[in-house]
């Protein structure tokens, strides 16, 4: 009998999906840090071995970047934060509403706010209200909010009825249902709007300067504007790294509460 399970079980075992399934999980793991950390330190040696005026070794000194960059992670870390605190149960009421109309209609609107162009909502906002911080977070929110309501409805709405009905026959409440049966069911999806809500929000971030909001977009546009070249690459390397690590650890975290066979 020993025998015959382990021939069975020999093709899985030699199968290399299988087999590289565990070593696949640690590259990606640490292939996103790894290359960030690359990316800098070759940054950091073009720099020092470069020419500087006066103009760049100020902007390019240790406080003003690091300033730059607290404003840029906190405006969006902050918006997504507050995406995921209104959109998600936002989505979880469209859902109970029950209704193929209503859930058409906000499926189309999520669409038509994804095509919105980023930079119109936040000049608009500024028009209309004013210029900073705030507004430049409640653009971020405005734009990311329907994406992300859209990604929780659409989970939702793929749990298998038969699952449904069967924990419906074990006795559960309709909110018991939600909570142990549709929305573990549902976070792949939802994790996945989240997430690219996260970088979405490291790029639209950027634009915030035009509204005096700060952060990385500063380095850019003093870069473009004075025609200081290292500043800009600076600027958009940072950007780019920024994206990269949230994107990496909003991944460590779809792993980590990713119910165990999907």
């Amino acid at each position: 009998m020993a025998a015959t399970d382990t021939a069975a079980l020999a093709p899985v075992a030699a199968d290399p999906l299988v087999r590289s399934g565990r070593p696949g999980r640690v590259l990606r793991r640490v292939a996103a840090p790894v290359a960030v950390a690359v990316v800098l330190a070759v940054t950091v040696l073009w720099l020092s071995s470069s020419t500087l005026d006066s103009i760049e070794q100020r902007t390019l000194n240790p406080g003003y970047i690091l300033a730059r960059v607290g404003e840029h992670v906190l405006l969006t870390v902050t918006a997504s934060a507050l995406v995921a605190v209104l959109a998600i149960p936002a989505g979880i009421l469209v859902y109970r509403a029950k209704s193929r109309v209503f859930h058409g209609v906000v499926l189309g609107l999520a669409n038509i706010g994804q095509a919105t162009p980023a930079v119109g909502v936040v000049i608009l906002l500024a028009i209309v209200w004013q210029t900073g911080f705030t507004t430049a977070l409640v653009a971020l929110v405005a734009y990311s909010f329907l994406p992300v309501l859209r990604n929780t409805l659409t989970g939702l709405e793929q749990v298998d009825a038969g699952v449904r009905e069967s924990a419906r026959g074990m006795g559960m409440t309709p909110n018991q249902v939600l909570r142990r049966i549709e929305l573990p069911l549902a976070s792949p999806v939802i994790l996945a709007g989240l997430r690219t809500s996260l970088v979405f929000c490291v790029g639209v971030a950027t634009i915030a300067t035009f509204i005096n909001a700060g952060g990385l977009g500063d380095m850019i546009i003093n870069g473009l504007k004075l025609q200081r070249y290292p500043v800009l690459l600076v600027g958009a390397v940072l950007v780019a790294c920024i994206a990269i690590l949230i994107d990496w650890a909003a991944g460590l975290v779809e792993d980590a509460v990713r119910p165990r066979g999907l």
